[in-house]
């Protein structure tokens, strides 16, 4: 059993796992050289042989307790025929949204369009690299997917003014959506994953009274489901301002929080293991902050099941030498 499903599943609190959130990509020099070389993110996810490496890369460098798949949350309306591609400097922009048309998509057409996932973490898994280690594969949360399939481009700036005009479109949508994830979900795990986490970057979005339908509700389906499953489950609601009612509500095996969250408020309020928490641009100063700041969380959850990450993805201009820093520290503390 790896050291992270030892927190998870037998609760022990002494050993200090660790993996970043997107720890295989930007910051490091020997996947900027692949990215140069193949400009279509999508395609590149699509490709087996270089998302398995790009997803080795960090452990081939640091100590690290898992392997997180190189692939993408915006797979799921890939694969529903939505057109989906990433522009520098802005981000995601993806096509119209064309219910009709995805509510005919049988699930092997789903599959076979997406199918490179399932062989990267088939790799990943089989990996000598990943030897004692957790294959962690992920999807979307459904509120999340849908902000992008009805918004169709990053919500950063806010939602469209009419997001919520058509419910009879979002309420189908949430469907569909639910169903090609659970699919998504279980080829992941028929590949080998052995957990999932489900990312919803957008559940500060939502004001209190619209979180049952849109994020409670939904996700409580998707986390039943892995279980369902025997495999653990780790939840990141992005800036959600109640984790106390998420984890009441949404029970994951494991709560993921982000850098605007006060640790010792979870650790008073949250039964279940807790994942993350330390700011990104911590990385971005220098060691002794760095290990001033890590220290604190470590420090917190000393007698908490806690897997050490941060609080979002890390940053492009970090300096690999501070993660590799990082890394150790945690190990050593």
């Amino acid at each position: 059993m790896s050291p992270i499903e030892e927190v998870i599943l037998n609760k022990k609190t002494d050993i200090n796992p660790i993996w970043i959130m997107r720890q295989a990509g930007r910051y490091l020099p020997e996947f900027r050289a692949i990215r140069k070389a193949n400009p279509d993110f999508i395609k590149l996810c699509l490709d087996e042989k270089l998302s398995t490496e790009i997803t080795l890369q960090p452990l081939k460098r640091f100590d690290l307790d898992a392997a997180i798949i190189f692939s993408d949350i915006l797979m799921l309306p890939y694969g529903l025929n939505q057109r989906v591609e990433f522009k520098k400097g802005v981000g995601p922009i993806l096509g119209e949204l064309d219910l009709e048309s995805i509510l005919k998509l049988s699930e092997n057409d789903f599959v076979q369009k997406v199918k490179p996932v399932y062989e990267l973490i088939n790799s990943v898994k089989n990996s000598e690299i990943t030897k004692n280690k957790s294959t962690i594969g992920f999807v979307g949360a459904p509120w999340t997917l849908l902000v992008y399939m009805i918004n169709q481009e990053s919500p950063k700036l806010g939602l469209k003014k009419n997001f919520f005009e058509n419910k009879n479109l979002i309420d189908k949508t949430l469907v569909v959506v639910e169903k090609f994830l659970k699919i998504h979900i279980k080829c992941q795990i028929e590949s080998g994953a052995q957990i999932i986490q489900i990312f919803d970057s957008w559940a500060g979005l939502l004001n209190e009274n619209d979180l049952q339908n849109y994020i409670y509700k939904p996700t409580l389906n998707l986390v039943q489901y892995v279980k369902s499953l025997n495999i653990p489950v780790i939840c990141f609601p992005r800036n959600i301002k109640n984790y106390k009612n998420y984890c009441n509500i949404v029970n994951p095996s494991v709560i993921c929080i982000d850098y605007n969250t006060d640790p010792k408020e979870i650790l008073k309020d949250i039964k279940i293991p807790v994942q993350g928490g330390m700011d990104p641009k911590i990385l971005l100063t220098d060691k002794e902050n760095l290990k001033k700041e890590a220290r604190k969380y470590l420090d917190i959850f000393f007698d908490h099941p806690y897997i050490f990450n941060l609080g979002h993805g890390i940053l492009p201009e970090t300096d690999p030498q501070m993660m590799d820093y990082l890394v150790k520290m945690v190990k050593d503390y």
